[in-house]
């Protein structure tokens, strides 16, 4: 053997025949092997716990502790017990043999051997071993990937619910802007026509029942503001519902509401996280009711794309517009750009005054 190469393997011949351990010891050297030799068991023993072999050679008949019971010790060695063990012995009764694998023996050779048929099985038993190696560091290594996967799962859910959180305490306080802004300009309205109709109801009945009628009205608009409130203040939007679905829904409220019927075209990746469906579908409910609000438009369009990079939102009017230099944190478009960053995205507005308005959000595109 080249004395710069590294063995083969450790292999430890036990016999108590010199003559055998002579000529296995040699032929193995030979072949590449490094050989450790013992003439009886319990010098076998003390070997292996002092240096474990890849594998071993073992004879039956020896005096003091035999092949059976050395065999029998390694394997209940927590220690040892992976060591393969081959039997070599002149006993060629099945029953010696069926005793040499009942005892944790792999294979098993009768004497007088031949060397080919010997190294063939120490070849045969190694490269079982090796695979054996290989396959256990590939379990640890995947059972090291699934705790790293399982963590940053656990992180991307704890991420997902503080975004949630996030986007819920930010819902209620543009609800409760909405509720300063509308609902309490309605109540006061309200309050002035019932204290009119008060004062003219023994005076000029007619005018009284016109401002009744004036202030029913009211109350039925700050009903509906109440109704919108609650409505957007669930900490689901989506209800169970798809994406597309929600969206279609948003589309047929504004119909019925404008008279406008947007057109859209939706393409989506096959999977989405919650919160991603959350944060497109709360971006498209602000801007189109800003839209309904402010904009005075006669088409609206909605798109949604999907490329290897991104995931890219647009919504687009041809309504009134306005100068982005004079409004940039109005009509709720502070509470949409908030909700782009918590997920990784960016959101432009592009709109000149009668010239409408194009509000476009990118989103890096996750792995599916």
């Amino acid at each position: 053997m080249d004395c710069t190469q590294l063995p083969k393997a450790d292999i430890l011949l036990v016999d108590d025949n010199i003559d055998n351990l002579r000529l296995l010891s040699a032929m193995l050297t030979k072949q590449g092997y490094e050989v450790r030799s013992v003439t009886n068991g319990s010098t076998a023993l003390m070997g292996v716990q002092a240096q474990p072999p890849d594998l071993i050679l073992l004879d039956i008949n020896m005096p003091g502790i035999n092949g059976y019971e050395v065999c029998r010790q390694l394997k209940a060695n927590n220690q040892t017990n992976e060591i393969p063990v081959i039997f070599i012995s002149a006993l060629n009764e099945t029953f010696d043999k069926v005793k040499a694998f009942s005892v944790g023996g792999v294979d098993y050779i009768t004497k007088p051997f031949q060397l080919e048929e010997v190294y063939a099985r120490i070849e045969n038993q190694l490269t079982l071993r090796r695979l054996q190696a290989q396959l256990q560091t590939q379990n640890f290594l995947l059972q090291q990937t699934e705790a790293e996967l399982l963590k940053a799962l656990e992180q991307e859910q704890k991420l997902n619910k503080q975004i949630e959180e996030m986007a819920t305490l930010e819902e209620r306080n543009r609800i409760a802007r909405d509720i300063h802004d509308s609902l309490g300009h309605s109540l006061v309205a309200l309050n002035i026509q019932l204290e009119a109709a008060l004062a003219l109801w023994q005076e000029d009945p007619n005018k009284a029942h016109k401002l009744l009628l004036g202030a029913k009205q009211l109350g039925s608009n700050a009903l509906k503001a109440v109704r919108q409130s609650v409505a957007e203040i669930r900490s689901e939007p989506l209800q169970g519902q798809l994406l597309q679905e929600a969206i279609a829904n948003l589309v047929e409220e504004f119909h019925q509401t404008t008279g406008v019927v947007p057109t859209y075209q939706i393409e989506l990746p096959s999977t989405l996280p919650q919160a991603m469906n959350s944060v497109i579908y709360r971006i498209l409910q602000e801007g189109l009711t800003n839209i309904c609000k402010h904009a005075k438009a006669s088409e609206v369009h909605i798109q949604i794309q999907t490329t290897r990079s991104d995931l890219c939102v647009t919504l687009q009017d041809n309504g009134n517009g306005f100068q982005l230099s004079e409004n940039r944190t109005g009509f709720g478009l502070q509470g949409m750009r908030e909700r782009a960053i918590a997920m990784g995205g960016q959101l432009e507005i592009f709109s000149q005054p009668g010239a409408g308005c194009q509000i476009k959000v990118r989103f890096p595109r996750l792995a599916e």
